[in-house]
């Protein structure tokens, strides 16, 4: 019905969108138009880890829709949506980042977080790895680590310094000129790669060594997606700025960055309200947020994570052309040996009602990232699809070597 404005009138970023025309979602499931039902088996891009439409997120987002929607740019009135779940999100932090600033998304906390670090160390140096990735604006594509996005984009911000990622090199990067560093712990789009505890240790040690501070971006890795509620939580490594979004709104729009009273200090003078969001923090994304933290914190759904994984590398690791699944929990990426295996594959389970996707770094790296509450005979299943579309692959377009 809408498909001739959508493609009218709708900004294309490829040239091949997918076009699923959705009616509803819930759960695991999508609906469309036409009649089919689709299991989301990347959650909206990690956003949707409680399912789609969990009914206590919408009856948060309705009760508040109905008290009030926008009423003040944020940081000036008190609102209730944005107290509690500030609250209840500092109660599960360390105590060196117990202030929080919302945004509207992953992007804009990335940028806050940077313009913070540069206003609390009056330093102007950052140092980003390869293949990151922080967001399309354009601070936070300055210390994204991929040239093919940022080189239709150039001049970005000047002096960002580039390491390999889990390289012990790149710690000779951190000097007394440094800012920030901004990294991921595991990360997303560069193709689900955790960073090795030492590793991270050693940027943390350099950090502080050089007054630097350490920026975690768990945008995509956050909210239980790993098996805690953040990733940095596995290691005992706390940064001094943690940036998130994505799951954090239960599928409304919300980001946000939490630092230190200390380090927020910068933001609080010379000029005051020298950062500032319309939007961000809105009521009704508060209140779904608040709503979907306490169902993941009280029904225990970061414990499902590991359960997930442990089915998907039973399932799926051993089969022929699967070079190897990286990543923890619920965040894991299927690396195959070529691309004609990886297109045939995700569009094989596409044809069978399963909806895969690639990262934005490799066109050989299969995204898995289920809803937590993805039922076990949906999982299932799902499992069963998948390892029939890869023995179905044609053995003799196998995989290379990685």
């Amino acid at each position: 019905m809408y498909r001739a404005a959508f493609l009218r009138h709708i900004a294309q970023t490829s040239d091949a969108p997918i076009g699923l025309e959705i009616d509803r979602a819930e759960g695991p499931f999508l609906y469309t138009t036409d009649g089919r039902r689709i299991t989301d088996f990347i959650s909206g891009i990690a956003v949707s880890s409680l399912g789609h439409g969990h009914p206590e997120v919408v009856e948060a987002v309705q009760e508040q829709a109905g008290r009030h929607m926008h009423v003040m740019v944020y940081g000036e009135f008190i609102q209730r949506p944005q107290s509690a779940f500030a609250a209840l999100l500092a109660a599960q932090l360390p105590e060196s980042l117990q202030r929080i600033y919302f945004t509207n998304s992953g992007t804009e906390a990335n940028e806050g977080a940077l313009k913070l670090a540069k206003k609390h160390t009056g330093r102007s140096r950052m140092v980003a790895f390869r293949n990151s990735y922080h967001g399309d604006s354009h601070g936070s594509l300055s210390v994204t680590g991929r040239d093919v996005y940022r080189d239709p984009f150039l001049p970005l911000l000047p002096d960002v310094h580039f390491g390999e990622f889990n390289d012990p090199a790149a710690i000779a990067l951190i000097t007394p000129e440094t800012a920030c560093v901004i990294l991921e712990p595991i990360q997303g789009e560069g193709g689900i790669r955790p960073a090795e505890p030492a590793w991270l240790a050693s940027v943390r040690q350099a950090c502080d060594n050089a007054g630097a501070l350490l920026i975690f971006d768990e945008i995509q890795s956050g909210f239980g997606r790993t098996g805690r509620l953040f990733a940095f939580m596995e290691h005992g490594i706390v940064p001094d700025i943690l940036t998130i979004a994505k799951s954090m709104g239960g599928g409304m729009p919300l980001g946000g960055f939490a630092a230190s009273d200390a380090v927020f200090a910068a933001f609080r003078n010379n000029p005051p309200l020298n950062h500032v969001t319309t939007f961000g923090g809105h009521p009704v994304s508060c209140a779904a947020a608040n709503a979907a933290l306490t169902v993941l914190l009280r029904d225990g759904w970061m414990r499902r994570a590991p359960v997930i994984e442990a089915k998907i590398r039973q399932a799926l690791g051993s089969l022929p052309g699967v070079v190897e699944i990286r990543g923890r929990g619920a965040m894991l990426g299927l690396q195959l040996g070529s691309f004609e295996q990886t297109q045939a594959f995700v569009e094989g389970c596409f044809s069978e009602g399963i909806l895969l996707g690639w990262t934005l770094h490799s066109n050989t790296l299969v995204r898995l990232a289920p809803p937590l509450t993805i039922p076990d005979e949906v999982l299932d299943a799902t499992l069963d699809v998948m390892r029939s579309q890869m023995m179905a692959f044609p053995a003799g377009i196998a995989a290379v070597s990685f």
